[in-house]
């Protein structure tokens, strides 16, 4: 089996670890009669969601691919076009919390928990196609298990809601896998609409879109690979994660979400919680605020709070990395309108947002600053706002 369980954290691993061509071109001719798709996802502002915030999560164009035919003989066979390694065939019935490491294991996972939850009807051969780069930050896990999801459960027409499907896949990360991630990666996946982003409260896992109608204001969001990867089993990932959990403890609280409105609750923390619960709480209110603009229709007021957070993940929660620090600083000074990391911090991509006619600029900028570090040149990807996971054949 390829991978190991080093390689968990965004642990769709090496099957979404390599850019292919936008699309299933290799999948449409297979033998498989269907095809589900979920989408890579950019967090413009928000978080961390453990903490039951608020964020503002849109769909990209690219994801995961998940091709599927039925099995009757209670096995899930899974092959990916990006690991390139022979089938692994798995029994549902063994399938068990860390049985399984490696590429394999978030689609095990989703198997798993819908066994677990009366969902699964029978087994599947499963080929797995992406066009979503691994450990950047934008969610490559999340939708694998959430196309796997839709492919396990429209096999055999087992109806089941978008919103319990994502809780489905988000336990196969969490109690399968073992990676404590919260739910807004599975529920953009499922539930965000194209030209918009979703308003989602990550404590009752409601959402509401938001137009992201960036055309009309001529903007563009720019979506900047640094090209440092990083995973969220990473010890800096869950030490944030402690933080925060310490921080909740000590004020008496669920979670941070409760600090919110709680003037004096900041005070009483000491360092580095005070500084860790401070941008929790500052970035759930740059969330409200770029949601009410973005429903006035001025996508263009939001570039100073993306801004304002980047300055805020990387000196408060300090969850930032060079590249990162000198892409933002590139981009707004090349005429970007804001910019800041996303995704879960030390490694992924920028999102900067920029008056279409200074793109070109903006990307020169980020390159010769990168040229000058003698970093590897960063890549850039298409971030139209886009739909959720679907059936596609």
């Amino acid at each position: 089996m390829p991978g190991s369980t080093a390689d968990r954290g965004e642990p769709a691993a090496r099957a979404v670890s390599a850019a292919v061509s936008p699309g299933p071109s290799g999948l449409l001719g297979s033998r498989h009669p269907g095809i589900w798709f979920a989408p890579g996802r950019v967090n413009l502002m928000g978080g961390p969601d453990y903490n039951e915030v608020f964020v503002l999560p849109f769909a990209l164009p690219a994801g995961v691919y998940a091709a599927a035919s039925r099995r009757r003989d209670g096995q899930i066979a899974m092959t990916s076009r990006q690991a390139g390694t022979d089938p692994v065939v798995l029994s549902i019935a063994a399938l068990q919390p860390g049985s399984v490491s490696g590429w394999a294991a978030p689609a095990a996972g989703v198997a798993w928990a819908l066994r677990e939850a009366g969902c699964l009807a029978g087994g599947a051969d499963i080929t797995i196609d992406a066009d979503l780069p691994m450990g950047a930050g934008l969610s490559s896990s999340a939708a694998l298990e959430c196309s796997v999801a839709l492919a396990l459960t429209g096999l055999y027409g087992v109806a089941v809601p978008q919103p319990e499907l994502a809780a489905l896949a988000r336990r196969a990360e969490n109690d399968f896998i073992g990676v404590p991630t919260g739910i807004m990666d599975q529920l953009a996946a499922m539930l965000c609409r194209a030209g918009h982003a979703l308003l989602l409260d990550c404590r009752s896992g409601e959402g509401t879109t938001v137009p992201l109608e960036l055309a009309k204001a001529g903007l563009a969001l720019v979506l900047i690979d640094t090209r440092v990867r990083r995973t969220l089993a990473d010890s800096r990932y869950a030490s944030r994660r402690q933080a925060c959990r310490d921080a909740a403890a000590l004020l008496g609280m669920r979670s941070l979400r409760d600090a919110i409105g709680d003037a004096a609750a900041l005070e009483r923390l000491p360092e580095p919680l005070r500084r860790r619960a401070g941008h929790v709480i500052a970035e759930n209110q740059r969330v409200l605020a770029a949601a009410k603009l973005l429903r006035r229709g001025d996508p263009a007021g939001i570039g100073g709070l993306l801004t304002a957070s980047h300055i805020s993940l990387r000196e408060e929660f300090e969850v930032s990395w060079p590249q990162a620090d000198a892409a933002v600083a590139a981009a707004v000074g090349a005429g970007a309108i804001g910019a800041r990391m996303t995704g879960g911090g030390f490694g992924g991509c920028v999102i900067a947002l920029v008056p279409t006619d200074r793109c070109a600029h903006v990307r020169q900028a980020v390159n010769e600053r990168f040229a000058h570090q003698r970093w590897p040149s960063p890549r850039y990807m298409n971030a139209t706002p886009s739909g959720a996971a679907r059936r596609i054949r």
